[in-house]
């Protein structure tokens, strides 16, 4: 009988706070018995780092039970063997007839160590390459009985079976007639081995109260927890293991409503946060407004109403701005912190990198000009005297806003008065670092700001708790971008036509899928038949045709190199810029006129949605060519088509949602994103509407969780972590 020491491990703070009935289930795995530290750094490779012994990155109990198989293997077919059909799995009774090693001084050619069976139903030949003979003959002893379970061939009109999965004595058929599960392995791993140990660790599963509530929609359908983990590892049919069978729809619940729960309670305390009360006088603001060539649109005046609203209410301010591309977010940015400043308080615009950190604090100069406020920039390459006299300027109040990097929130950046943070464009950041942002200061107000349009589904779980706006409608003075999809095939004709824009003046992005050629799938090469384009090839090619005006970006270059380039691209220097999706978010070129996306069908639609917003930033009329290959199936046609014919981010984010899944349509870099085990966004998405409903309502009954169905909610979240 193998046995699990069940004793907790851990000695940290978040040991001690945990439930004791989690103990067993946040062991490390190599506390089950017979699972040693070689096969714990093997599942290491395979499962998330423990949360368990201190300092080990070896999982724990509960990532290996949420370790679920992807696939099954029946082995209960059976039939005579002269009737057995090819490329099946089956499971036979055989007599071993005889054993036919590699003849003498065979020196491991490609000639197998055979061994021939049979019964009364036709004989079979056993076939083992590289074969280790001693294995064989103790395995297979001449003339006994033994069940062979694999997959059947023929073979000049013989029936064999290639290195049979399992060869095991006729007493133990029926642990062999089963349906065996197939888990995603690593090396040093097999199915058989995780297989063997999770069914050991389920015989340890802690009976944990109920933490649905009965009445709740879904219920009548679910299995109890511990019935849904265990059939989610027995499958017995093929729909046993899709999304929608009721085990994986009861586990997914779970761990849905435990992320809405955690999410809930944040945006709670959020809101029970004390924070600076500000009304402003509408001086500042009253004076952007007249200086305007523009009047804001319906949609920016109902969000900044939202805004203040928030930062008058005494509360903490955490709210989403979610803008397509071009919806004006950061004007209304702007009015959110010329209010603060209405009242000599601070504000922070913190983005990605230090281009566009240039560009904002450009624009906001601009555009405050005459306001009687300071605008400062703080970025990894502001140093020496410069840097130490921003410093200084922040800390005496002096600034009244500050633009800048992640290095705004080092320690030794210090605010006189911070009263709204400002995040753009940090869609990677998960809740763990929203809070860390804002620490500074005195509970400042947090407003986040993306133009990834982010379907419902992803906002729930990335932003639940933070209030949301949504900004929809656009500029009136905002051109409407071209969008064409082209075949690659015409690539001759796309380089007269950028010969002639070019020869006018204007500025060209070319978007390249990868940085340089061994990146490709298979280390492929560019050939005629596989024209995989990368950026460092097109750059070479396109300084041979074009001359010096062309520049090259990409994320592999240091920053000061990157946005050098970039500046040579904004000032005019270069006006053909090669690049990466490093340009994806908030460059700002506002006389780049055309982008053409090479090899389109291989970047997601919302992906796509972003670069066309590079260009049409200006008065010129702008276009978007979207290239793609020969090869390209229809459905990566027909997915172009839905940009080409739509200008509206939200409805490509959902179509892209279906597409690809959430993870890839933010990308896998992305960090913002909750790892879900047992979710799939789009067959769970009515599920997570209602956890979201549960989490909520129970809150407003059981702000503490003290009663007993609260007690288990307490457990649910700290079981998902």
């Amino acid at each position: 009988m193998v046995n699990i020491d069940c004793r907790p491990e851990e000695t940290s703070p978040v040991a001690e706070m945990r439930d004791e009935s989690l103990f067993f289930l946040f062991s490390s795995v190599t506390r089950i018995k017979g699972l040693g530290a070689a096969t714990g750094q093997a599942l290491a490779r395979l499962l998330p780092a423990g949360t368990s012994a201190s300092g080990s990155n070896v999982p724990i109990v509960r990532d290996l039970l949420f370790h679920l198989p992807v696939n099954l293997i029946d082995r209960r077919f059976t039939c005579p063997l002269s009737e057995a059909p090819d490329g099946v799995i089956a499971t036979f009774i055989v007599e071993v007839d005889s054993h036919h090693p590699p003849s003498a001084g065979y020196r491991g050619g490609k000639r197998p160590y055979k061994v021939e069976c049979s019964n009364d139903s036709g004989t079979i030949t056993l076939i083992f390459y590289h074969a280790h003979t001693d294995y064989i003959k103790q395995s297979l002893p001449l003339g006994s009985t033994r069940v062979i379970s694999g997959r059947t061939e023929h073979f000049d009109h013989r029936l064999q079976m290639s290195h049979p999965d399992i060869i095991t004595t006729v007493d133990k058929i029926q642990n062999v007639q089963t349906q065996e599960p197939v888990y995603p392995l690593t090396i040093g791993l097999t199915s058989k081995r995780i297989g063997k140990y999770v069914a050991t660790a389920l015989e340890k599963l802690p009976d944990f109260p109920e933490w649905i509530d009965a009445s709740f929609p879904p219920f009548p359908d679910f299995p109890d927890w511990k019935s849904a983990l265990r059939k989610a590892h027995h499958p017995e049919t093929a729909e046993d293991l899709m999304p929608v069978s009721a085990a994986r729809k009861r586990l997914a619940y779970d761990e849905m409503l435990a992320n809405q729960l955690y999410l809930a309670i944040l945006r709670r305390n959020m809101q029970r946060q004390a924070s600076v009360v500000i009304k402003g006088n509408g001086t500042l603001s009253g004076k952007l407004s007249a200086s305007l060539p523009f009047t804001l649109t319906q949609g920016q005046l109902d969000v900044l109403k939202e805004i203040y609203a928030d930062m008058e209410s005494g509360r903490r301010m955490g709210r989403l701005l979610q803008g397509d591309v071009g919806s004006g977010k950061t004007i209304v940015a702007l009015f959110a912190m010329l209010r603060a400043a209405e009242q000599s308080l601070q504000s922070a615009l913190m983005v990605p990198t230090e281009i566009i950190a240039q560009q904002h604090y450009e624009t906001l100069t601009k555009l405050t000009a005459g306001l009687g406020i300071k605008v400062g920039l703080l970025t990894g390459s502001v140093k020496g005297k410069a840097r130490q006299a921003v410093l200084e300027e922040i800390a005496n109040g002096t600034i009244t806003i500050v633009v800048g990097t992640h290095a705004l929130f080092q320690e030794h950046v210090i605010f006189s008065q911070l009263a709204l943070v400002v995040i753009d464009e940090q869609h990677r950041f998960g809740v763990a670092q929203r809070m860390a942002l804002t620490a500074k200061g005195n509970t400042p107000h947090l407003l986040h700001m993306t133009a990834t349009p982010i379907p419902r589904s992803l906002t729930m779980t990335m932003y639940g708790d933070m209030d949301c706006s949504l900004l929809k409608e656009k500029p009136a003075e905002r051109l409407k971008i071209t969008t064409r999809v082209i075949p690659l095939s015409r690539y001759e004709d796309m380089m007269d036509r950028m010969k002639e824009v070019l020869g006018k003046g204007e500025k060209i992005y070319w978007i390249c899928p990868l940085i340089e050629e061994k990146e490709t799938e298979g280390e492929l090469e560019l050939t005629p038949d596989n024209d995989i384009a990368a950026a460092e090839t097109r750059f070479t090619e396109f300084k041979t045709r074009f001359g010096g005006i062309v520049g090259l970006v990409h994320g592999r270059m240091k920053n000061d190199q990157r946005d050098g380039e970039m500046k040579r691209f904004a000032s005019g220097e270069t006006r053909l810029l090669v690049a990466t999706t490093v340009v994806e978010v908030g460059v700002d070129v506002r006389d780049a006129t055309i982008i053409i996306i090479e090899k389109a069908e291989r970047f997601g639609l919302s992906q796509l949605h972003q670069l066309r917003g590079r260009v049409g930033r200006g008065s010129k009329p702008s276009s978007c060519v979207l290239l793609y290959s020969d090869r390209a199936s229809e459905v990566s046609r027909s997915r172009l088509a839905t940009l080409r014919d739509s200008d509206d981010g939200f409805m490509i984010a959902e179509a892209d949602l279906q597409i690809r899944g959430g993870g890839d349509l933010l990308g896998s870099r992305q960090s913002g994103l909750p790892r879900f085990i047992f979710t799939h966004l789009i067959e769970h998405r009515q599920l997570l509407e209602q956890a979201r409903q549960d989490a909520t309502e129970f809150l407003k009954k059981d702000p503490e969780l003290h009663s007993a169905r609260g007690k288990a909610l307490s457990t649910l979240m700290q079981l998902f972590g």
